[in-house]
């Protein structure tokens, strides 16, 4: 079967079942790869898109829900977004999975609200999960990409190198090991 869908502007024609998850026509049909698979249960947040402005989980979202609607990818925004900037001032992301539903997430948040609160931060990206932990660094740059004052972000404090005689002396102190090996 066929539909018209609005995606990043542009009508597009696809062929697939009315039932078929939006993320999987994005990415299968179309190479729209931005858009990720996290959990398939619409948990995560990896997969999230706007749909008339509005942050959506395309992983659980169907075509046949679709239409009329403007549909708006990670790719609608170009790399040159604000929070795309941002994202990167700031060292936002490690494995970079989840970023772009984090990115699409906010772009939303920052389309409703032009100076949100850490609350409205909060609230706008608790759908949204970091696997990597960069919350900190998310938070600056969404406050960054909004004109606000960005909270620095706190260095872990510099370890002290440790010799791999001692890690080996406190793995056979904690095991009850008197030796480190055999025949020592």
């Amino acid at each position: 079967m066929t539909s018209t869908l609005d995606i990043n502007g542009k009508a597009v024609v696809v062929k697939a079942a009315p039932e078929t998850p939006l993320l999987w026509v994005l990415r299968d049909e179309l190479g729209l790869t931005g858009t990720k698979f996290g959990c398939g249960m619409a948990q995560c947040g990896a997969c999230t898109v706007h749909v008339n402005g509005d942050p959506v989980r395309s992983c659980v979202t169907p075509i046949e829900a679709l239409a009329g609607a403007k549909i708006a990818t990670i790719e609608s925004l170009g790399g040159t977004h604000p929070l795309q900037q941002a994202w990167v001032k700031h060292d936002v992301p490690q494995c970079g999975y989840c970023q772009s539903g984090q990115i699409m997430s906010a772009a939303a948040l920052l389309a409703a609200a032009k100076s949100p609160s850490d609350q409205d931060i909060d609230n706008a990206m608790s759908g949204n999960i970091c696997r990597c932990g960069a919350y900190q660094r998310i938070r600056a740059a969404i406050k960054d990409a909004a004109g606000l004052t960005a909270a620095p972000v706190v260095a872990a404090p510099a370890a002290k190198p440790v010799a791999s005689n001692d890690v080996d002396d406190e793995i056979a102190a904690a095991s009850g090991s008197t030796s480190r090996g055999v025949g020592q």
